[in-house]
């Protein structure tokens, strides 16, 4: 019997190519997907990974022989593959593992209008079929297959962005953009193009072997080669793309990361500038900052698990605006509620180029706490763990505690978030504080408890 946990997760199928998966058993992916969703067209694009167009053009053969129509956008990142979903009313398929080694690759699948596909909303079918079809071979092509074309729509995605956020009228600012060989290097110049803003490209050759350093920003090490070249030459503001380019991390003028908690409050200000009185979503580990500036702001903040599901769900639910993540992935409801890195990078260089100040002095307004960001700990029992942490807070006068997602224990001054990996033997812990000596208070507590 076959058997794809180990490369279908809770929100895409994801693992070593050939190893664990291949060419054939993407064709059968296509038409699991044509078959789960019921579509009779879809929309498939890839990223820079040596495996990403061989596994693509399987799964559009896939599609086809189960009577959907193909459109295949060819190279793009994983937003302008949600844009393609959302502006043509198309189920799609994203070709990419994100910052993930060069060997590995993945699929990323939505619903028309973007919706993700999931555990809980079709990719258990779709696993159970490709299964099933593995074992007993594939289903005979329908009578009448689909056909398979081809269309560029990055000029279109430029331009609804273009449309959301203008920056034809900032002052002009000169901007280093490091995007690790990954597809922000095929994106940012028709983005940017012609717009005031003095490009510095670092890395924008498309190489899937990533050969100068991993593109994920979130990782320190990662962001060495941006922060020297802003130093170096003086620039207003640093962005940094991941592999598929749907997270941006933003570094300021002398070379310091701007938290994502910042950024998400900065964007959450500016879009209900817009929206006045509109909701804004935001997960249990974004900064006290966040929810103070909604509220300031006159807008409703609401909080949830972290995972881009939860958000995207709580985004359709309350009709939300804005939401964002520790994570650097910024949601939007002029985008299907897709999270598209580029447009909170737009948000941040409009609201940069709207004034004089610096970018370290614009973001320090929504910066106002001390943070541990996020620390790994490798445990034998998660749950027996997190048991005893609860049992340690439980019952101290002015502490409050929740299990939204994982256990959140808040007081006056701090509060603290412990959560399990879903896929490691690990709990994540993140602390936040009004200063720096609560932060290490707290996190050398709490690592106590953890590590037992």
């Amino acid at each position: 019997m076959t058997d794809l946990s180990q490369i279908v997760k809770a929100y895409d199928v994801r693992g070593v190519v050939p190893a664990q998966w291949d060419e054939p058993l993407a064709e059968l992916f296509g038409a699991a997907f044509v078959e789960v969703t019921g579509a009779d067209a879809i929309v498939i694009g890839h990223d820079m990974r040596p495996s990403s167009p061989g596994l693509s053009g399987a799964f559009a053969r896939g599609a086809a022989a189960r009577g959907a129509d193909v459109t295949k956008i060819g190279l793009c990142s994983t937003d302008e593959l949600y844009y393609a979903s959302g502006s043509l009313g198309l189920p799609g398929a994203m070709f990419t593992a994100s910052h993930n080694p060069a060997q590995y690759n993945g699929i990323k699948m939505c619903r028309a209008g973007a919706t993700p596909v999931g555990q809980d909303t079709g990719l258990t079918d779709i696993r159970a079929l490709v299964e099933r079809w593995s074992d007993e071979g594939a289903p005979e092509p329908v009578a009448k297959p689909g056909g398979i074309t081809e269309r560029d729509v990055l000029g279109d995605y430029a331009a609804y962005l273009r449309s959301l956020v203008d920056l034809s009228g900032i002052r002009p600012l000169k901007v280093v953009v490091d995007a690790g060989n990954g597809m922000g290097g095929h994106t940012v110049p028709t983005v940017f193009e012609g717009l005031p803003l003095e490009l510095d490209a670092m890395y924008f050759e498309l190489d899937g072997s990533f050969p100068n350093h991993e593109a994920n920003p979130l990782d320190p090490k990662n962001l060495v080669d941006l922060q020297a070249r802003m130093r170096e030459v003086g620039a207003d503001i640093g962005l940094a793309f991941d592999g598929d380019a749907d997270r941006c991390f933003a570094v300021d003028e002398n070379g310091d990361p701007v938290s994502p908690s910042a950024i998400t409050a900065l964007v959450a200000a500016r879009e209900l500038a817009k929206h006045p009185g509109g909701t804004i979503i935001h997960n249990c580990i974004t900064s006290w900052s966040v929810p103070e500036v909604v509220r300031e702001n006159g807008g409703t903040p609401v909080r949830t698990r972290v995972g881009h599901s939860f958000i995207k769900d709580e985004m359709a639910r309350t009709g939300a605006i804005f939401g964002g993540e520790h994570s650097a992935h910024y949601y939007f409801r002029d985008f299907w509620n897709a999270d598209t890195g580029m447009l909170a990078a737009m948000h941040v260089l409009a609201a940069l180029g709207g004034q004089e100040g610096t970018l370290s002095q614009m973001v320090a307004q929504y910066d106002r706490y001390a943070a541990s960001g996020e620390i790994n700990s490798t445990v034998d029992d998660q749950a027996g763990r997190l048991a005893a942490i609860k049992a340690a807070y439980e019952g101290r006068p002015g502490i409050t505690l929740d299990e939204l997602d994982g256990l959140t224990v808040t007081a006056d001054d701090w509060w603290f978030n412990v959560r399990p990996s879903n896929t490691e033997p690990l709990l994540r812990l993140n602390v936040e504080a009004r200063d720096a000596a609560g932060v290490d208070r707290v996190r050398d507590e709490v690592l106590a408890i953890i590590l037992g």
